[in-house]
């Protein structure tokens, strides 16, 4: 793949309005920005349940990365943002569903609340394709 800059789309019809991209990648390295946890139609899923919206969030992580050319394996670091750092356990528990095997370095935080205080968590990833 050339080295140039390819912008990946989940369809999410604010990506051009405020001017961002569900993914980046440039050469091998691909960045997932912060990822929440909602359906085609922009709903929230798992409300109150933060193992589900985790599993979310990394469904759409791994869909954004097939569309890079890339996978799960390919995951060097994730962090996981949320809203109660209480919930930590059951956030790890579902990412651990996506990244036992390729096991990347990870940060968990807390953050006062999201853009919709429905969600409980974010998640970044940044991931490298082997040459």
């Amino acid at each position: 793949m050339a080295t140039g800059r390819e912008l990946i789309s989940n369809g999410n019809p604010m990506e051009s309005v405020v001017g961002f991209s569900r993914a980046v990648r440039v050469g091998n390295f691909i960045a997932v920005g912060g990822t929440a946890p909602v359906d085609a139609e922009g709903k929230t899923v798992g409300v109150g349940d933060v193992f589900e919206q985790t599993k979310r969030c990394f469904e759409i992580i791994k869909d954004a990365l097939d569309r890079a050319g890339s996978g799960l394996e390919d995951i060097v670091r994730t962090r996981v943002i949320l809203t109660d750092i209480d919930n930590w356990k059951q956030a790890i528990e579902a990412r651990k569903l996506y990244c036992r095997e390729s096991r990347p370095v990870d940060t968990i935080m807390a953050i006062n609340r999201f853009v919709n205080p429905e969600w409980l968590v974010e998640i970044e990833v940044d991931a490298i394709v082997p040459d």
